[in-house]
């Protein structure tokens, strides 16, 4: 099985099965001299990591992170950075019934065509535990990335209810466990989830990440474009079924005249911008502006609600998915969503200075 591996001059490789003895990861191209602990990546851990509250898997992982290689004396040497976390509280006995057949929605059928071989404990490599280490490789690009750059994530939809964008608040976020940016959404919204849980069902939801202090200039006009980058990275996240970049969808219903983001000049000699429906990115290239993403996740597909399958001798049965599951993946998805878009960053600052070290880091216009 190839395809474990992301990005380019920042590379990050993936190992490890849900229900096997560990899952980790091998970050390649990282710079040397950058201060880096496991305290640095552990609390990125903990607001992705599971049994927290009623709202998502009651699996009990603490997620503790340690580094094998790549740090001499709290500095990373340029080296390959090795990750590793324990699996602690695997239960492959809930997996039992469904060993030889194919779940609906999951990838239980596809992994069996294409391999012949499927580990059918939780999921194997397709379980969403394997984004643990995404987010753990996502603390180290932060690292490359600076303090200048924040990223930050907001669940945004759950269901067919949106939060109102007037009551938006990144404090909120931190104080429900949905990463919810609006209060009175998250109050309803645990009752809506809650109730989803009772009857063994399900919701999807929409995240919006946002990085700020992005400089001008990542990304390339042609096959290296930045929201090309983007996208395909939070689209690899489990069960993303859309992702869309500033006004993304919206921006078919829009006049030429309502799309296009004025400038103006500042007295510094900097370009403003009069609004961002582009996201912060123009021809695959950053404008400076917030980067502005979102995507969508389906329903969690483990419900208790019988559903028509096929196992793997050609009948035709039922699946009831027994276990500890989450009753919308979308929440645990958006430190998932904020460290695949660090990743993305890291790795076109590091390819923007490798071709263009000398490149100014705000949106001044060259003077030659």
């Amino acid at each position: 099985m190839s395809h474990n591996s992301f990005g380019h001059l920042f590379r990050v490789t993936t190992w490890g099965e849900s229900h096997g003895p560990a899952i980790g990861c091998v970050v390649d191209g990282c710079p040397p001299r950058l201060a880096l602990s496991e305290a640095d990546i552990q609390p990125f851990l903990d607001r992705r990591r599971p049994g927290q509250s009623r709202l998502v898997t009651q699996r009990q992982e603490p997620d503790r992170v340690r580094i094998l290689s790549g740090v001499f004396e709290g500095l990373t040497t340029g080296t390959p950075i090795a990750l590793m976390i324990e699996n602690e509280d695997q239960r492959s006995r809930d997996y039992g019934e469904i060993r030889d057949r194919f779940r609906p929605g999951h990838a239980d059928l596809t992994y069996a065509l294409k391999y012949g071989i499927r580990d059918y404990r939780g999921g194997g490599r397709a379980s969403a535990r394997e984004t643990a280490m995404r987010v753990a490789a996502g603390a180290v690009a932060r690292k490359v990335l600076g303090p200048e750059v924040v990223i930050r994530g907001a669940l945004v939809q759950l269901g067919p209810d949106r939060v109102e964008r007037a009551r938006w608040d990144w404090a909120a976020v931190e104080e429900n466990a949905l990463f919810c940016p609006d209060r009175e959404a998250a109050a309803r919204w645990e009752e809506t989830l809650l109730a989803a849980r009772k009857a063994g069902s399900s919701l999807g939801a929409v995240i919006e990440v946002v990085a700020e202090g992005v400089p001008p200039g990542l990304g390339a006009p042609v096959y290296g474009k930045l929201d090309a980058d983007i996208a395909a990275a939070l689209m690899g996240i489990n069960a993303v079924k859309g992702v869309e970049i500033g006004e993304g969808f919206a921006a078919a219903a829009l006049s030429g005249e309502e799309n296009a983001d004025e400038m103006r000049m500042e007295p510094d000699g900097r370009v403003r911008f009069l609004s961002n429906r582009a996201g912060g990115i123009l021809g695959g290239i950053s404008t400076g502006q917030p980067i502005v993403a979102r995507f969508a996740v389906k329903p969690t597909s483990s419900i208790l609600t019988p559903r028509r399958a096929v196992d793997r001798f050609g009948q035709e049965t039922e699946v009831v998915t027994r276990g500890r599951h989450d009753p919308c993946v979308g929440i645990r998805a958006v430190p998932v969503g904020e460290a695949m878009l660090a990743l993305v960053l890291a790795d076109h600052l590091l390819r923007h200075r490798a071709q263009n070290p000398d490149a100014p880091s705000t949106a001044r216009l060259p003077r030659n």
